[in-house]
């Protein structure tokens, strides 16, 4: 209740109102007066200034005040009125025995009236007794006869509301006034801050003041005066301390006017009330709160008047936050948990939404149903969808406390940690060691927490799923060992010590970095497509034996050992463990599997090594392929198969099979999922010339997975994408900011730091240091080669760091670079991967330079890297304009010797002059041969040259723009103003003129 010494802070309309009452009762006019309003607006305080107001002026007061604890006390306020006038008036009303119609005191009042105007002040009349509130009704029926105000206050809905409240005609000849208060302006909250605090305060000040107080007088008061006494001025830094201190007061107002309603009918509503009351109406409320004599308006009421609901719009009484939070406080936490876990099951019965009664259930006991389960899975996923992870999370985590068969619970300990990987990584880790650990895990479990920790970087988890025991995933034996002879071993007719050495061949790459030839290989490797039928024959056999035998429980096992072994593999790619002691070597793929993880894995090592480019495809699709056994698909082998993939050219089908990932991840609502397939499609962009496609993948991928969450191991791979797509689309400044990061220790200990340093090169080489370019070159070079990787396809670091020695001056290390990465090139068979070797190469040799850059533009011509297509393109017609001006040079010579002879000279030829290069090119590069030029050619501007250069070669606009690093739009006006000035109608007439006179 507001403080008595709380100012009147814009009340001037109501005091004005009383004052008039008070002057016209002087006169001998009655009134009635009804002061309203929510608790804390100054009703009493308004009151006790009226009654002040009065004694000045000479006018007789009688005041009482009602309160809850004298509700059922008969005439309880009327004994608070008279006891001036008649100190014997109180036994009497107590104690004799109530007569029939019986106004105890009412005709002594009014004949007194008449000689002195008298006002009688009632505050809270909503807590009136009974008793009291008929003599107060007859009161006000006789007004119209007597010199008598009558001023009453009262905090929302009476319980049962007086007649004079709303006039009636008996009480037509008496003013009946009703005043009903509002709440602060800020106006009026800036004046409280200025009057307690004695200083003004900051807009932004009162502003939260205002909002957190809702302008009620009381609580800004309140909260004012406990803000003073820490001795903090009224500024906007203090506005969370603010918010805090008002928190409290409303909390110990709640608390008191809690401690205020005795009724224990109207207790339980109220707590019922506060766990439920925004989703049931309030019958429902009710029945909740049990069975009781009651009726539903006078519970209402009283609720009402305790200040601790407020009605919303017409709909069911609504608490504040903190309000309800102290009602439910004041419960034991077992009456707590059951009322909440009654009102689930009411709101089930109602059909209330999912979140509604997830909600109800997070603080509910366990109730032992089922629908609670699905309800909070179904809670999860809505939580998800709108973003609320932290929500999600613990939805799921609330529906592990329930009673859950072994396959259920370790599928919903699964989804959590899904979510918890970006939330709570440490949190999800240990979920996910235990469900591994587990031998009750159901079909796939085990294989998909393996998964979702290589997601987030936790390469331990495919060590912790190692079996114990002969034929286990570090026994030196085949994996394919476990599995009966006549079964696996019908089909291949090669013992297994022969089958193991063709595995270790085949699948795993030198540490060192020499990839033996294919040539010397087991035969099985020499002849892939053979290879092929035999793994095929023999999965068939295998699966039709074990069917024929019933034997399920075994090919489930023997498919679980095999997706371990293949997330072993890529733990082992991501983080070289085996160097440390006691860790065991990562065995061999199984060589016979009909696993899609496994052909995942096995197709990358394949181009890793560099070796069996169609097995290698034939591999990465097969990873997409059902499994036959109906176990669920795994991320991390599928995105291992889609880099394989774009390693091979077929750029388009991995991006198919990277949407199809990303739709089959938002399904189900995992984010580590979501991030990690945008960042490899990122990856495939920008192999494939289209930076901004990649800058939108990985803003997106980090808006799924923070930065600050990604995992040490996945740092630099991230911050190469970054980096290199920063630089491609015009923004060097951010790149090297990218590059000047520091990574965390973990990272320099995983494969991805190959990225990084490979990044930092690109940025060195664009800067124009060869020196530090061929560092970084160097540096990646060796990690790769340190984890087998051999292949050119997946960094081309020898072409780079051979182009950094040529400009040193080292070319006898830049051609053997080129020269092995062209090997190596061949070997593997791709045209990107060929083409830019032969890039490479051209850029280096000395000889016959212009036929090598000739071979690698018609190579990258049939590839999808287009922008090594862009730079052979420009670097042909370099190396052929230099070639054009030493001709030119000679027949210049050989034109003075005939001009001595009386000969006219001819003409300069403008065109075989190089035009400025585009920028990033070096300087000399990217002219365009032509023994005459066309009119108009000397008028355009250097963008326009280089423009038309791109455009003569070939190149659409939207690869012109990305090699130029401009828009679609500027091209297109950059080619009209190239047409006019040479006054030609389109590419066709500007590719004749590039190349008409030399045939082509």
């Amino acid at each position: 209740m507001a403080p008595p010494d709380l100012p009147l802070f814009e009340r001037d309309r109501e005091q004005a109102v009383l004052s008039a009452v008070i002057g016209e009762l002087r006169s001998g006019r009655p009134a009635l007066v009804t002061v309203t309003g929510e608790p804390g607006l100054g009703q009493n305080e308004l009151l006790r200034w009226a009654a002040g107001q009065a004694r000045d002026r000479g006018v007789h007061v009688l005041a009482a005040r009602a309160t809850s604890a004298e509700h059922e006390l008969r005439y309880g306020v009327v004994a608070q009125l008279l006891a001036p006038e008649d100190r014997d008036i109180a036994t009497r009303l107590f104690v004799a025995p109530q007569r029939p119609g019986g106004l105890p005191g009412l005709n002594h009042l009014l004949t007194a009236c008449h000689d002195r105007p008298t006002l009688l002040v009632v505050q809270d009349v909503q807590w009136l007794d009974p008793a009291s509130l008929r003599w107060l009704e007859a009161l006000a029926r006789r007004l119209p006869r007597a010199p008598l105000a009558l001023l009453t206050s009262t905090t929302g809905t009476a319980i049962d509301r007086p007649e004079w409240s709303v006039g009636t005609p008996l009480t037509g000849l008496a003013s009946t006034i009703e005043l009903a208060l509002p709440p602060l302006t800020t106006s009026g909250v800036s004046a409280a801050v200025r009057t307690v605090c004695g200083v003004p305060g900051d807009t932004d000040f009162t502003h939260a003041l205002a909002q957190a107080t809702r302008g009620v007088p009381a609580v800004v008061h309140e909260v004012l005066l406990r803000f003073t006494r820490t001795g903090c001025a009224p500024r906007a830094e203090h506005v969370e301390h603010l918010r805090t201190l008002t928190a409290e007061v409303v909390g110990d107002h709640a608390a008191q006017a809690l401690s205020e309603l005795r009724d224990p009918v109207a207790v339980d509503v109220l707590r019922a009330l506060a766990v439920c009351g925004d989703l049931l109406d309030f019958p429902l409320v009710c029945t909740l709160a049990g069975l009781h004599p009651v009726p539903e308006a006078r519970l209402r009421a009283t609720l009402m008047a305790s200040g601790l609901l407020t009605p919303r719009d017409g709909s069911p009484p609504g608490h504040d936050a903190v309000v309800r939070a102290r009602i439910l406080e004041e419960m034991p936490a077992a009456d707590r948990a059951d009322l909440y876990a009654r009102a689930a099951r009411l709101a089930q019965r109602v059909a209330v939404a999912d979140q509604g009664i997830a909600e109800l259930l997070l603080r509910a006991r366990p109730v032992g149903a089922p629908w609670a389960v699905a309800t909070l899975r179904r809670g999860f996923a809505a939580a998800l969808r709108s973003g609320r992870r932290d929500r999600a999370t613990a939805y799921l985590a609330r529906a592990l406390d329930e009673p859950l068969r072994s396959e259920e619970r370790a599928r919903v300990e699964l989804q959590l940690a899904s979510v918890q990987m970006v939330t709570a990584p440490t949190a999800a880790e240990r979920r996910l060691h235990g469900l591994i650990r587990s031998t009750g895990t159901g079909t796939g479990l085990r294989s998909q927490a393996v998964d979702l920790c290589l997601l987030g970087g936790d390469t331990r988890a495919a060590r912790l799923a190692q079996p114990t025991g002969p034929g286990t995933l570090g026994d030196p034996a085949p994996c394919d060992a476990d599995v009966p002879a006549p079964r696996l071993g019908s089909g291949t007719g090669s013992p297994p010590g022969r089958r193991a050495r063709a595995v270790a061949g085949d699948a795993t790459a030198p540490r060192g970095g020499n990839t033996s030839d294919p040539a010397h290989r087991d035969g099985a490797d020499e002849h892939p497509e053979r290879t092929a039928t035999a793994d095929n024959d023999a999965t068939v056999s295998a699966r039709e034996e074990l069917a024929t035998v019933g034997d399920r429980h075994e090919l489930a096992t023997v498919s679980e050992r095999h997706e371990l072994i293949a997330l072993l593999r890529v733990a082992r790619f991501l983080r070289h463990e085996e160097t440390c002691p006691g860790v065991p070597p990562a065995p061999a793929l199984p060589e016979h599997s009909h696993s899609p993880a496994v052909a995942g894995v096995r197709a990358w090592e394949h181009a890793m090594a560099g070796v069996h480019l169609e097995a290698s495809r034939r591999l990465a699709r097969a990873a997409f392929a059902p499994d036959p056994g109906g176990r669920p698909p795994l991320v991390t082998p599928r995105l291992f198969a889609c880099r394989a993939l774009f390693l091979t050219d077929d750029g388009d089908e991995a991006e198919a099979h990277l949407a199809t990932l990303l739709n089959e991840a938002h399904r189900q609502r995992a984010a580590i999922a979501i991030a990690h397939v945008l960042a490899v499609r990122a990856d495939l962009h920008l192999r494939h010339g289209r930076p901004d496609a990649a800058a939108r993948d990985l803003a997106a991928a980090e808006a799924e997975l923070p930065p600050a969450r990604l995992h040490p191991l996945f740092v630099p791979y991230w911050a190469s994408l970054n980096l290199v797509a920063d630089l491609q689309n015009g923004r060097p400044d951010r790149a090297r900011e990218i590059a000047a990061r520091p990574v965390p220790s973990l990272s320099e200990e995983c494969a991805t730091s190959a990225y990084l340093l490979f990044a930092r090169g690109v940025l060195a080489r664009s800067e124009d240091d060869p020196q530090r370019a061929r560092a970084y070159f160097r540096a990646c070079g060796r990690w790769l080669l340190h984890y087998g990787c051999v292949n050119p396809a997946v960094l081309p670091w020898r072409s780079l760091a051979a182009e950094a020695a040529h400009a040193l001056g080292d070319d006898a290390e830049a051609l053997r670079l080129t020269r092995e990465e062209v090997r190596l090139a061949a070997r593997w068979g791709t045209r990107s991967a060929l083409g830019r070797a032969e890039l490479g190469l051209a850029v280096v040799i000395r000889e016959n330079r212009t036929e090598h850059f000739r071979a690698a533009v018609a190579t990258l011509s049939e590839s999808p890297a287009r922008t090594d297509y862009t730079r052979a393109v420009l670097e042909l017609a370099s190396a052929e304009s230099a070639e054009a001006e030493r001709r030119t040079a000679l027949a210049l010579t050989s034109r003075r010797a005939s001009t001595a002879g009386g000969v006219a000279p001819g003409p300069l030829p403008g065109f075989s002059q190089a035009p400025p290069a585009p920028a990033g090119v070096p300087p000399g590069r990217g002219a365009a041969p032509h023994p005459r030029p066309p009119a108009g050619w000397p008028a355009l501007s250097p963008a326009e040259h280089e423009t038309a250069l791109l455009a003569a070669s070939g190149l659409a606009n939207r690869e012109i723009a990305t090699t130029l690093s401009v828009t679609t739009r500027a091209v297109e006006l950059r080619l009209s103003g190239v047409y006019r000035k040479l006054r030609i109608r389109g590419r066709e007439e500007l590719r004749a003129l590039r190349y008409g006179p030399e045939g082509g």
